[in-house]
């Protein structure tokens, strides 16, 4: 019998003449957690929908068990014991924990009636086993996003699977909610399930995995066992090149005072939160999933409405503007933490979304200037590096690097003096992280404040200037760079003492 649970030998795939993946071989053992890694682009999840059964390899052979197997339906993959929780959550928010959990394989009685009863014990069992406190009858949406992946997990584990693929588990998840998805993969290791593991986070693929393969441009760089690399070995695989400094760094002092937010609030989690912000620097924003950041950063831009407090620019008369398009109009931007729900058009092309924010600029009598516009295009492109077929391409078809770029690009256009960054880099390559590091640096040295909130605490602690911890819908603490560790900012963001001592 083979030692590998899991061969994937020789895989080709190409779209309209393009490879996407070129004689790609990856290996596992069984109780193994193998990290899965590469630039946006490289081919990981077409690997994995290959895998799935959702693309159909043009070479090669997967060799499951001792097997090869050929095309298989999604059922048939789950009846073979593979299971594989998607970036995007497949679960249905009307329904219960439990229910989505055994959705179309729900416990019946005589005449096809649900065991209620049955299904919720079951389902009690399973989140028991991953140390979930959780009422299984609790319908999907009430849960936070960092609970539905547990139930997602829960859902792979309900399917006896042997070989749980994670794409990007950790992406919304920080803190004690992380540290409780690394038990959890412990635990089923220990049981003998194979984890593949996709993730940017290399500290986390540093943390958990066994071996590590890399993928670029679609191709195979290389597979070692961690052991055998370190983190500036592994980014050099990755982007092909080395790179100097993970967190640039630039020569800049702190300028004037540009925007004071003070004991404001509103009808979210927020409550009166204060701070000051200056011109060239960048304030972080730690906390957990849920503390309060996201609402905070809506609360500055005017998308959600004060209950109490004021915003207002330094010098400037006046308090708190009521909306987005004041907030513009006062110097502010928000590059959100959703890009393609709240950031981009994606069924637009780069050029409409690009503009669109500075169309009173381009427009004479109600008329397009098609080559004002296309300058701008080429200059944004030029400026932040934009890898695009065209001006006119859609944006759903960029790279998630691209697509972050696009966002920046866009609010730059309206000569900001304040930029919001929430979570700039979730979901992006190591590489295109490097640039966006870069350009938030040629941002502070014009003069530009940043506000960046981020649950990757290497990130906040490597590119800001002073960091807020926040806590339950209060900052809770402020702590300078050159005294930033994570240990002290996870110990304020999670006590509950904090909090009553903000109060």
């Amino acid at each position: 019998m083979s030692e590998y649970i899991l061969e994937m030998r020789n895989i080709s795939k190409s779209f309209a003449g393009v490879h996407a993946l070129k004689d790609v071989t990856i290996r596992c053992r069984p109780g193994q957690v193998y990290g899965l890694v590469g630039e946006n682009g490289a081919g990981k999840s077409t690997l994995m929908k290959i895998l799935a059964g959702a693309y159909l390899a043009d070479a090669g052979e997967i060799i499951y068990k001792g097997e090869r197997r050929e095309q298989m339906s999604a059922g048939e993959i789950i009846d073979s014991g593979i299971s594989i929780i998607y970036q995007e959550l497949a679960l249905v928010p009307q329904l219960s924990v439990a229910e989505n959990i055994f959705l179309g394989r729900e416990p019946q009685r005589a005449l096809g009636i649900l065991d209620l009863k049955s299904l919720h014990e079951r389902a009690a069992k399973l989140t028991e086993r991953l140390g979930i406190s959780m009422d299984t009858r609790t319908p999907v949406s009430e849960l936070t996003v960092a609970q539905r992946q547990l139930v997602e997990i829960a859902k792979a584990l309900s399917q006896n699977a042997d070989l749980i693929v994670m794409d990007e588990p950790s992406a919304i998840l920080a803190g004690s909610e992380l540290d409780q998805l690394f038990r959890i993969i412990e635990s089923l290791v220990e049981h003998g399930v194979t984890i593949i593991y996709i993730s940017h986070r290399l500290d986390e693929v540093f943390r958990i995995a066994d071996e590590v393969t890399v993928l670029k441009d679609g191709e195979l760089v290389d597979t070692r066992p961690i052991e055998q690399l370190d983190r500036p070995m592994l980014v050099e695989l990755m982007v092909g090149r080395p790179l100097d400094e993970i967190f640039p760094q630039t020569e800049h002092e702190q300028g004037d005072l540009v925007l004071i937010a003070e004991n404001i609030s509103t009808d979210t989690i927020l409550e009166n939160a204060s701070l000051e912000l200056y011109a060239g620097e960048i304030l972080g924003i730690a906390g957990m999933v849920g503390s309060g950041r996201t609402e905070l950063a809506r609360a500055l831009f005017g998308a959600d409405p004060l209950t109490s407090g004021t915003i207002s620019l330094a010098g400037a008369k006046g308090d708190s503007w009521n909306n987005p398009a004041q907030a513009i109009e006062s110097g502010l931007a928000l590059v959100p933490e959703d890009r393609k729900s709240h950031g981009l058009f994606t069924s637009l092309s780069v050029r409409v979304n690009l503009t669109l924010p500075i169309l009173s600029r381009l427009t004479r009598f109600g008329i397009l200037q098609s080559q004002a516009e296309d300058e701008i295009v080429e200059e944004a492109k030029d400026r932040l590096s934009i890898v695009m077929a065209s001006a006119d391409q859609e944006a759903q078809y960029l790279s998630g690097g691209n697509q972050q770029k696009v966002v920046l690009a866009k609010w730059l256009e309206t000569n900001p003096a304040v930029v919001i960054l929430d979570e700039p880099t979730r979901g992006v390559d190591v590489g295109a992280k490097f640039e966006i590091y870069k350009l938030m640096r040629q941002l502070n040295d014009r003069g530009i404040a940043i506000v960046m909130i981020s649950s990757e605490l290497p990130e906040v602690i490597g590119m800001s200037d002073r960091i807020l911890v926040m806590n339950d819908g209060r900052i809770v603490g402020e702590v300078p760079q050159v005294e930033a560790t994570e240990a002290g900012i996870i110990e304020l963001a999670t006590m509950a003492d904090a909090v009553a001592n903000a109060s």
